[in-house]
């Protein structure tokens, strides 16, 4: 007899599904004790943050081999971390760090200020693909270390989020004498080291004994799992193979287990904005009509309902509601069919529009690409589907090589990405810019308001068309403790993770 490819499938989730009713062997149970295995959606092209854009390489490295000055907490607080901490100057143009004593990277060499300093003169380089670069470390005017462990930040124009910003991946601190090959074999001063990546499957980290808090580190052994296909992912977990997802993408299956007694599942929020991305350089979607005829063929509440159960909330602008001065701008757009063919009539668009729609393997992606594909279907826009894998999404769609794409941009504040006419979506406004320098450099009291204008003139021009900012589920074995229940950013702080009764 010959099983085809469905029969397969089933017969594989008919073993898990055994495996998992069979529960733990005890040698497995033992095992649980001292490691965890997690699944995770993308494997990463590379390990350094610093270097390159996937989101995918914080949640393995970021804070567990690679550490910056300040730390960003589950709830979104800036607490330090290779800094003890920090004091800035009235006009918020000067930031003085005291670094903390006594901490080496695990090549053994001292982690002092002028590893900050190079750290940081590396970011700022000419040719520096850090992403960034442009927002953070371009500002930086100078860098004084008056001793090993003061470092002096002078910045071009004041900025009130940069503790913020140092606690992202981007900013980590690297040693200089391993720095080059932080892509394959990264070395830091994290609670673990690195220990094998088998291309395909897993990323493996060990714990590092020479850590400064070792003793509270519990998990020996941490192995990240990469699963993109969402019935894979269910299947992993039933059958034990991984011991959590923490950002479980098979949203079909919630309920599932919410049901079983086996696991646990927690429901948090993200920073990310969910958007169809429109290549603005590219005619005729150079034209604002032809964009806002485009935001007015999506209806966010059916994505947000077919392709995430529910599991979101719509969102008009690159804001996202847990941002301070957010504004609900979905009212701006609504969701119109008739005013978006209107629109590309009078933009001079013959009818039948056809695009690409690059889709990278996320499931928002690709089932919300046939979804969007369907709206754009109904105002006369053909967007004919092209599903490419992460490496390629990152090497050509990331590159300005596309019509339109579906992605989350999870980064939080990164709205000064639109004030880089060669990032990937290609806008370009002096009114936007204006703007966000003016924000960068207002006080505190001014910023919420600044913001609001800032995300209105982004959906005045339509540069993307904002659909969702998707709710955080994690599930994960039951007695697996300390994963993040939300993600302010990608981060998986497995330091923090134990297993409990």
């Amino acid at each position: 007899m010959r099983l085809t490819r469905r029969d397969l499938t089933a017969t594989a989730m008919a073993i898990a599904l055994l495996a998992g009713a069979l529960g733990s062997t005890p040698a497995l149970a033992q095992a649980r004790k001292t490691g965890v295995v997690l699944g995770m959606v993308l494997e990463p092209p590379g390990l350094d943050p610093t270097m390159a854009p996937a989101a995918a390489i914080g949640e393995i490295v970021h804070y567990n081999i690679l550490e910056g000055l300040t730390k960003i907490e589950v709830d979104g607080r800036v607490t330090p971390l290779l800094a003890t901490g920090w004091t800035s100057d009235p006009d918020g143009r000067s930031y003085t760090f005291t670094l903390r004593k006594g901490v080496k990277f695990q090549d053994g060499t001292d982690f002092d200020s002028t590893a900050v300093k190079w750290t940081f003169e590396r970011a700022k380089a000419e040719g520096s693909t850090n992403k960034a670069k442009r927002a953070v470390f371009d500002n930086i005017s100078s860098i004084a270390t008056p001793d090993a462990h003061t470092v002096i930040l002078t910045l071009n124009n004041a900025d009130a989020t940069l503790p913020f910003r140092l606690g992202e991946n981007t900013a980590v601190i690297l040693s200089r004498t391993s720095a080059a090959t932080t892509a394959t074999k990264p070395v830091g001063t994290g609670p673990y080291r690195y220990a094998g990546w088998q291309k395909g499957s897993s990323v493996t980290l060990e714990k590092w004994d020479g850590y400064r808090q070792a003793a509270a580190v519990k998990l020996q052994k941490v192995t990240f799992r990469f699963i993109n296909d969402p019935a894979a992912q269910v299947a992993a977990l039933l059958a034990g193979d991984i011991d959590g997802m923490p950002r479980f993408a098979a949203l079909q299956n919630l309920k599932q287990f919410q049901a079983d007694k086996r696991f646990t599942v927690e429901i948090g929020s993200t920073a990310g904005k969910g958007q169809l991305t429109i290549n603005n350089k590219r005619k005729p979607l150079d034209d604002v009509r032809v964009r806002r005829a485009i935001m007015h063929a999506i209806d966010r509440q059916a994505f947000i309902d077919g392709v995430l159960e529910g599991l979101g909330k719509p969102i008009g602008s690159h804001a996202a509601p847990t941002d301070a001065g957010y504004v609900d701008l979905t009212g701006v757009y609504a969701y119109n069919p008739e005013k978006a063919r209107a629109l590309l009539k009078e933009a001079g668009v013959t009818s039948p529009l056809s695009l690409t729609l690059t889709l990278p393997p996320p499931q928002y992606a690709r089932k919300g690409g046939e979804v969007v594909a369907a709206m754009l279907a109904k105002v006369g826009i053909q967007a004919r589907i092209e599903n490419v894998e992460w490496a390629q999404w990152l090497s050509g769609t990331f590159k300005g090589n596309f019509d339109l794409t579906i992605i989350n941009h999870v980064e939080p504040l990164d709205y000064m990405q639109y004030a880089n006419p060669s990032y990937y979506w290609g806008y370009e406004s002096a009114t936007f810019n204006a703007l966000a320098k003016k924000r960068a450099e207002a006080p505190r009291t001014q910023q919420d308001k600044l913001y609001g204008d800032i995300q209105r003139q982004l959906t005045q021009d339509a540069v993307n068309a904002w659909i969702f900012n998707p709710a955080q589920v994690a599930v994960a074995r039951k007695g697996l403790k300390g994963l993040w229940a939300s993600s302010p950013i990608f981060a998986n702080d497995m330091a923090a993770v134990r297993w409990g009764d």
